[in-house]
């Protein structure tokens, strides 16, 4: 699996692309969520909902 953020410790004061940003502070939690339902789609978990 692959993924792409961008992150930033104040979007909203980010030079660039602050919109597109995720918080930093929100990141771990993110990355968290993220490799549960990665590591559930690869076990097949989500048969019963496709």
């Amino acid at each position: 699996s692959g993924l792409f953020i961008e992150s930033h410790p104040d979007p909203d004061q980010a030079l660039s692309d602050g919109p597109n940003s995720w918080p930093l502070d929100r990141l771990e939690a993110l990355l968290e969520q993220l490799v549960g339902i990665d590591a559930l789609v690869k076990a097949g978990g989500l048969d019963a909902v496709a």
